[in-house]
This record gives C-alpha cells, sequence and structure tokens, in this order.
C-alpha cells in the first residue's frame, strides 16, 4: 500500500482568492524541506480540457511537457516547484464523465445504473491518487476549482469527504477564505468563513487547516475565535495577508508555519533544514532591481491579463536575472494603426507580440513587427507572433503582395505560413494541434537565440497548427530573415531571426511556458538583457 499523504485544497466565499499560489507556496516549503511534492489541479467545468476556451472565460491554456492543454495554474505550480507537471495534474469535470461514459458504452459497469456515487466519485478518487502511486511521491497537493457551494464542485467535494475517511491521518483538508474588512466599522469580519466551514461541514467535511485572505494583519483573538466556531486548533488559523509579489506567498507562510502544521498533521518528520537560498537569493534580485525597461505586449486578450500569465511571469523572471523592472505596457493589437504607431510604440525599449488565433487583431500586430524591425526595437515574437514577423517580412521587404498564413486567408497567393500536412481535413479544434515538448535544433550557433541558450539542441513546448512555409525559405534568408533553430526530424523552421537587426527572434513555440524562479527561460533574460542596451547607452 502506497503511504503518499494527500492535502485538497478548498476554497471558499468568493473565488479567485488564490488557491493555486497557496497550494504551490505549501508544496514549496515542503519540497525544501526534502519532500517529494506535487501539485494536481480539479476543475469543476464540462469541457474535457482548456483547449477550446476563449482566453476571457478561463485565462491562459497551460501546456505540459506531453502535450496537455492545462489550466494556467499548472503554469504556477511548475513556476515554484521548478518541475514539469503532466495530463495526471490537471482533470477537469468533462474529462471524469468522459471516461466513465466510455467505461460504460464498453460494458464495464456489468448492467448497473451509473451514478454519481459511486462512479463519478470512484473515477475522481482514481485520478488523485494515480500521481502518488505512479511516481511515488512523498505529498500530492490537489487543488479543488471553484468555491464551496458550488452546485458543480459537490461531487469533487464527495470524494474528498471518501478519501479522508479511507485514508484517515494520511490526508488533510485546508480551507482557504476570505476574511474581509469593513471600512465604516473598521473591523474584519469572521462570518463568511464560519458560513463557508458550515457548508464544508454540511458535505460532511471537517477541515483541519483555514488559511485566511485578508488585507489586514488578523490577532490573536480573531485566530481563536475562527479556531472555536470552526472547529480547529488555533494554531491551525493561518493568515494570507496580500504581498507585492506572489513569489514571497511562500515566506509568509512558512513565518506562518504552514509546513510544520501540515507535517505534523500528517505524521511525518520535520526536517528543521529548510533549503529556501535561491528563492531568496531570486527575491532578492527582484527587491534590489537597478534598471528599468518598459515591454510592449502586443496581443488582443490583454483586458484579461491572466491570458498572457506565462508570458508576464517569464518576464519577471527575467527582469530579476538583469537586476531590471519590468513594466508591462498592455496594447490590444486591434488599436494599433498605421497612423498611430509612433505614439503607441515610441516610448518602448522592446516588443512581444503574444500568441493567439484568429485573424482578429493580426493587422495591428503586423504593424507592430513591421514597427520593431524598421526602428531596430528589440522584438521576440511567440507563436502567432512569430508568424506575424515572416508576413511582416513577406509583404513588405520581399514585396509578395498579399503574402498571408492560410489560416487567416486561404486563398491567399503567397502561403508564407501553411497547415501542417496532417493537419488537413481535419475539422475538430480539442487536442488536434502541435501540442509539448518538440526538440529544436539550433543551426547558427552565433545567432541571439544561439547564444542565449549557449546549447545546440533544446526541448520546448507548442501549441499551434500552421508552421513556416519550406518552399519560401531560400527567399527569406537571401533578403535576411533566416531559420537559426529547425526541428530535426521535419526541418521545420522553428526560430527565425533578422541578424543586422539588434535583436529580432520569432520562435514558433512557447519559450513562456518553461520559464521557472529558480530557471529564467534564456530567451527572456536576453531579451530584455538587450531591451536595456538602450538605456545603459544613455
Amino acid at each position: 500500500m502506497s503511504d503518499t499523504r494527500y492535502i485538497f485544497v478548498t476554497g471558499g466565499v468568493t473565488s479567485s482568492l488564490g488557491k493555486g499560489i497557496l497550494a504551490s507556496s505549501l508544496a514549496k516549503l515542503l519540497q525544501s524541506r526534502g519532500y517529494s511534492v506535487t501539485i494536481q489541479k480539479l476543475d469543476p467545468y464540462i469541457n474535457i480540457d482548456p483547449g477550446t476556451l476563449n482566453p476571457y472565460e478561463h485565462g491562459e491554456c497551460f501546456v505540459t511537457e506531453d502535450g496537455a492543454e492545462t489550466d494556467l495554474d499548472l503554469g504556477h505550480y511548475e513556476r515554484f516547484l521548478n518541475e514539469a507537471t503532466s495530463q495526471a495534474n490537471n482533470v477537469t469535470t468533462g474529462r471524469i464523465y468522459q471516461s466513465v461514459i466510455s467505461k460504460e458504452r464498453h460494458g464495464d459497469y456489468l448492467g448497473k445504473t451509473v451514478q454519481i456515487i459511486p462512479h463519478i466519485t470512484d473515477e475522481i478518487k482514481r485520478r488523485i491518487k494515480i500521481l502518488g502511486q505512479k511516481k511515488k511521491y512523498d505529498i500530492v497537493i490537489t487543488e479543488i476549482g471553484g468555491t464551496v457551494g458550488d452546485i458543480e464542485s459537490l461531487p469533487y467535494i464527495e470524494a474528498v469527504r471518501q478519501l479522508k475517511r479511507e485514508l484517515g491521518s494520511r490526508a488533510l483538508v485546508i480551507h482557504l477564505t476570505l476574511v474581509p474588512y469593513l471600512a465604516a466599522t473598521g473591523e474584519l469580519k469572521t462570518k463568511p468563513t464560519q458560513h463557508s466551514v458550515k457548508l464544508l461541514l454540511e458535505a460532511g467535511i471537517q477541515p483541519d487547516i483555514l488559511v485566511l485572505r485578508t488585507e489586514h494583519e488578523i490577532d490573536t483573538t480573531i485566530r481563536e475565535k475562527v479556531a472555536l466556531f470552526c472547529n480547529v486548533d488555533p494554531d491551525a488559523v493561518v493568515q494570507s495577508v496580500n504581498v507585492p509579489t506572489i513569489y514571497e506567498v511562500p515566506l509568509k507562510m512558512l513565518s506562518e508555519k504552514l509546513d510544520i502544521t501540515v507535517l505534523k498533521k500528517l505524521g511525518l518528520t520535520i526536517n528543521e533544514e529548510i533549503d529556501l537560498s535561491a528563492w531568496n537569493d531570486f527575491l532578492d534580485k527582484l527587491k534590489n532591481l537597478k534598471h528599468s525597461v518598459t515591454i510592449g505586449l502586443i496581443g488582443k486578450y490583454v483586458e484579461l491579463r491572466d491570458a498572457y500569465k506565462s508570458i508576464a511571469e517569464a518576464l519577471v523572471h527575467a527582469g530579476a536575472v538583469n537586476y531590471c523592472d519590468v513594466n508591462i505596457e498592455w496594447i490590444h493589437s486591434e488599436s494599433l494603426q498605421a497612423d498611430n504607431l509612433e505614439e503607441s510604440l515610441s516610448g518602448l525599449n522592446g516588443i512581444i507580440v503574444a500568441p493567439g488565433f484568429g485573424h482578429r487583431g493580426m493587422d495591428g500586430k503586423i504593424h507592430a513587427a513591421r514597427y520593431a524591425r524598421e526602428n531596430n526595437i528589440p522584438y521576440l515574437g511567440i507563436c502567432l507572433g512569430m508568424q506575424v514577423a515572416v508576413i511582416e517580412f513577406a509583404q513588405n521587404v520581399l514585396n509578395l503582395k498579399g503574402a498571408d498564413s492560410t489560416e487567416m486567408n486561404p486563398k491567399t497567393p503567397y502561403p508564407v505560413i501553411d497547415l501542417m500536412e496532417h493537419q488537413k481535413g481535419i475539422t475538430d479544434y480539442g487536442g488536434t494541434m502541435r501540442l509539448g515538448a518538440y526538440e529544436c535544433r539550433i543551426i547558427a550557433p552565433n545567432s541571439n537565440a544561439g547564444k542565449a541558450y549557449n546549447k545546440l539542441t533544446v526541448y520546448e513546448r507548442h501549441r499551434h497548427r500552421y508552421e513556416f512555409n519550406d518552399a519560401f525559405r531560400e527567399q527569406f534568408q537571401e533578403a535576411g530573415m533566416v531559420p537559426v533553430g529547425v526541428n530535426p526530424e521535419t526541418d521545420l523552421v522553428e526560430i527565425v531571426e533578422i541578424p543586422t537587426h539588434k535583436w529580432f527572434v520569432g520562435v514558433q513555440f512557447h519559450p513562456e511556458y518553461k520559464s521557472t524562479v529558480l530557471n529564467p527561460h534564456p530567451l527572456f533574460v536576453d531579451f530584455i538583457k538587450n531591451s536595456l542596451v538602450k538605456e545603459k547607452n544613455g
């Protein structure tokens, strides 16, 4: 029998309290005390995965090494733990029901009536335990999406109740809730927390630890009141006060002894030595920034910044390496016109054209790529951002009028970006793209990408259907946009650069997915370094 411990993180009162950051911070502390830890997210929506969700609905779709399209919280898990997640780390209600219905169709239930209990809850429990069984983690932290009381979350809460009963002291529940501050009376109010815990109790779950999100310090009186009314130990009432950066949360949880409380309740040895030196080094850099740059992030979902969460965090990581405060100018691609580029972009030290799908905002992205190219502003094009740079170069340097991607214009006379051959004829969108990590070989070691990576073979994560059309490669190379990275199996172009430009790089993959606190992505680090040059030279 596996000896893996299981921690369940639920949320109450309101959404967006930061369950993912809490789970990541606790995991970081436990990892730093010598335990092997992983985190998974259970999402209550019925989509199979977030791959077909509009970013306005759910923020960024994060892609794992093995090609799973997942919730953005998995990005937090990787950035904090510095370890790759997988398909098993994100489960949706849609995937649960798909699995159960598939078994029913195959006759696995031998004619029994298929019900929420036990069939759906059993499948949920199987998915929760699979990580601990397969990879022998010491601790598996499971974040339950949504808020306690939501109809969608009820099967998950029931599965947790059953698991707590089955696992005994090897499982515990952490409930994250809100203690609002009423300015009119100058009081912190605990009633919402009490009601939230009451909902959990009605579902048969007694939380073991309460984490209270608050904008003000919580005194001993409030802790004792919450402990009394919610039936938890006083030292199991933990405050989580707002901090300037999410990367300070582990240290706040350390000062609250959350990890110690967890280890005691799980009956695990408490290793008094905790190694957070690299983490503290990162925070020290973050607090002692000597430079500042403004980076324009050009995208069509900028109203919801979570749509580009990994890019924003990768810029924080890269900024810390360069002791640089990275100010992101969020620019809607639809707002960029040929006659307002100087006004919109002239104050930028660097430009990133973000990933995306569809033709909306394409013209603005093309304008931004041209402005960066013609004004020698460092440019990083990610996925569609690389394709945009290719289209712009074809139109304005190669003079291929009407050059485009067949995604935007199927009848373009010059399809410089085209559908991958094996994708032609596919009509379903979910999970049909080039997904996950693929090898990229650097064929120009002295290129910007080659110098940044400082190695000839890298593995980067993809999420796209369309590619650079190799039929035009020679034309581009002769005119000054050269391929510097290719897939060794297919020879597809993965990275393009303009060698005569200060720093102009387009990548078909998503480097932001692999940037972590302890391993900032080299392309972002080099991009920020080169964006700083203008400032340093005066």
